[in-house]
């Protein structure tokens, strides 16, 4: 079985406001690509959704997994282990607890390895997830549930 590479990208413009994310995956010569749009939300949100929409999409469990993402936000709390320590603090005082959950579950399924990559370097695969992430922000057909039940007036 090869190593499966995800690349991912998160937008949002007005932070909150609309916003969307990208992901290019690729395993040998086999590649797709993933976007979607939301009608209100945040970047740190955008970043997240990302990895976890491309992990939930794997179709083998146990996959080998490198994740590519310019979010330090995203790469420092999994690879400082931080999320370990929101967890055991029972996610006090956490921003986006509903995708860091999310995230945790599907990242018990595949051997996954994160990485950090400085955005808007030329790098071709982060390039083209930055396309994908604005163009879906700019056309958004979704909304972040999870965001706007925690942000709700009424």
């Amino acid at each position: 079985m090869s190593t499966i590479e995800i690349y991912t990208d998160g937008a949002a413009k007005g932070n909150p406001g609309p916003g969307g994310f990208g992901v290019v995956m690729r395993s040998g010569e086999y590649e797709k690509e993933i976007s979607s749009g939301f009608f209100y939300t945040t970047n740190n949100r955008m970043e997240l959704l990302a990895v976890i929409v491309a992990l939930e999409s794997l179709k083998r469990k146990r996959s080998q997994v490198l994740v590519y993402s310019d979010s330090k936000y995203v790469v420092d709390a999994i690879n400082k282990k931080w999320v370990d320590k929101w967890k055991k603090r029972s996610w006090l005082r956490v921003k986006n607890p509903d995708l860091w959950k999310r995230l945790l579950k599907v990242l018990n399924e595949h051997n996954v390895t994160f990485f950090w990559i400085k955005g808007h370097n030329d790098h071709p695969e982060n390039e083209r997830c930055d396309q994908l992430a604005v163009q879906a922000s700019h056309s958004p057909t979704m909304e972040d549930k999870g965001y706007l039940k925690k942000n709700t007036l009424f």
